[in-house]
């Protein structure tokens, strides 16, 4: 196979499996009529959709077959997940567990965990949260200050997590919190995580509101929250090592260059039925060749991590370089919205674009500070 050939992503069953879920979507749309979003895969939540697409096999890829799942890689669900954001679906119900969470439990859960969850995840059925960041500890989880205490049988979780997608609505969370003092020479030990069911006593789940009137994040409290050993994820103290290899999965995916795809899209199909020029031409294809070099390296991390390779710091730079090009290609439609004749919807969708565009660079980790990560990974201090 070519290096171009690799980029591609159709090798294989690839080209049959993206040909599938590019149908499914297109019927699933027409009969149910849902409307494609900017971001569906933060704010677009369709239980039925989820359900739906797990019944004809495209969620829970990675997941092995004995726990309900497909037994397949990570390079099918990349394919699977490229055509959905290209599509605008809404997908955040599935989203997080899908993404993170299972390939969190295959790796550190018990035999335990992975029956009692993964069956519901593959399900699309099971819904997750992320409980990292934190009021005083975003971009710097190394800053937690939530805390589990050990009791006689099991753990007492005390704090907040905050900017919480999903929790208002979701099963459980993955808990980052400290088991162990602060050593200020070594701030990325003593950390663990949990597995924490948001109806238990003591969760109290508040809503943030975006300035578009939305609700997909929240405040998320944990007031003496019991939490049994059965829900210890890992090792005790394995936390930071990982959620390092848990943000790899959420920084690469093709999210972080395919949220404003629907707009993307659908303004290079309405200038295809105008005449332009040569000007004009030359922006759509700086916006499609800067596209397509992220797609490229962006396959190339899923490639890395399905060949079970360290991926952080090229998923890290996948992130920087796809939010960045996210906003500025919110604002490079606007402009080549000037030579369309639109009859509201794609000013409408560019209307969304731009209230979710400060998010781009800040979620997953503010680019600034993965721009150190890159550093170190590199080699440079």
């Amino acid at each position: 196979m070519s290096e171009f050939d690799a980029l591609c992503a159709n090798d294989g069953d690839l080209a049959d499996l993206r040909v599938r879920v590019r149908r499914f979507v297109a019927a699933d749309r027409d009969r149910f009529g849902w409307k494609p979003e900017i971001d569906s895969w933060l704010t677009s939540w369709d239980a039925g959709f989820s359900e739906r697409l797990a019944d004809a096999g495209f969620v829970g890829l990675t997941i092995p077959t004995e726990y309900g799942g497909h037994g397949l890689g990570f390079l099918h669900r990349y394919v699977v997940t490229e055509e959905l954001l290209g599509a605008g679906a809404p997908v955040a119900a599935h989203w997080f567990a899908d993404r993170q969470v299972a390939p969190s439990l295959l790796s550190y859960g018990s035999e335990e965990q992975r029956r009692r969850l993964l069956p519901g995840i593959a399900a699309g059925r099971l819904y997750s949260a992320i409980g990292m960041s934190e009021h005083g500890a975003g971009s710097d989880l190394a800053a937690t200050a939530t805390r589990a205490t050990r009791t006689g049988d099991g753990w007492l979780l005390n704090g907040t997590k905050v900017w919480t997608s999903g929790g208002h609505r979701a099963h459980f969370a993955i808990v980052l919190a400290r088991t162990s003092p602060l050593d200020p020479e070594h701030r990325h030990a003593g950390f663990s995580q949990f597995i924490v069911t948001l109806d238990a006593p003591g969760v109290t789940i508040s809503p943030i509101v975006t300035l578009d009137g939305h609700h997909h994040f929240n405040e998320v409290t944990f007031d003496d929250v019991a939490v049994g050993d059965a829900d210890l994820l890992g090792e005790v103290g394995d936390g930071w090592h990982q959620v390092t290899a848990e943000l790899g999965f959420e920084r690469s995916g093709p999210e972080r260059i395919l949220s404003t795809a629907i707009l993307i899209f659908g303004v290079i199909r309405a200038l295809g039925t105008q005449h332009v020029d040569d000007r004009t031409a030359a922006e759509v294809g700086d916006l499609i060749g800067r596209a397509m070099a992220l797609r490229q390296l962006s396959v190339s991390v899923a490639r890395a991590l399905s060949d079970g390779q360290d991926a952080a710091t090229r998923a890290a730079l996948v992130k920087d370089l796809g939010t960045r090009f996210e906003q500025q290609s919110v604002e490079l439609c606007a402009d080549l919205l000037d030579y369309v004749d639109d009859d509201g919807d794609l000013r409408a969708i560019l209307a969304t674009a731009r209230q979710h565009s400060p998010m781009f660079t800040l979620r997953g980790g503010t680019n600034e500070v993965l721009r150190g990560v890159i550093a170190r990974g590199l080699g440079v201090r």
